[in-house]
């Protein structure tokens, strides 16, 4: 069974991180992948807060590392996705091109006054993916 979950450094993605670790342990076989889609409509203001492309890219790597650790701690076998866009349109995508059987996903992410915008990124999600998700609160 192939486990998925979406993260971008939120609490809720951490939440969400470890009910997908949770039953990558209890499923027998199961293997789990760490989706994080860099969005370059953040890019820029990520990039004023940061003083290299280096800086940036490390931050954006220690968004993954409390998730590795758990599941490393928990024994499961755990792959990375990094994927560069719209993180709707790419976990969307990836989860149905790569035939995911679950999905995990937080409720809320980082940006909150886009999801007031443009909606929320876990909503477009469980609409448009072809396997079952579990929002996390």
């Amino acid at each position: 069974m192939k486990i998925a979950v979406a993260i971008d450094g939120s609490e809720n993605a951490l939440r969400a991180a470890k009910h997908a670790i949770m039953l990558a342990e209890y499923l027998p076989k199961a293997q789990l992948e760490i989706i994080y889609v860099q969005d370059y409509s953040k890019a820029k203001d990520e990039r004023l807060l940061t003083q290299s492309p280096e800086s940036l890219s490390l931050k954006r790597e220690q968004k993954m590392h409390p998730i590795l650790a758990l599941a490393r701690e928990s024994a499961v076998d755990a792959k990375v996705v990094t994927l560069k866009g719209n993180p709707s349109q790419e976990i969307i995508k990836y989860v149905n091109d790569k035939k995911i059987d679950k999905l995990v996903i937080g409720s809320r992410g980082l940006n909150t006054f886009q999801e007031m915008v443009l909606g929320s990124v876990s909503h477009k999600v469980m609409k448009h993916v072809n396997c079952p998700v579990t929002v996390v609160k």
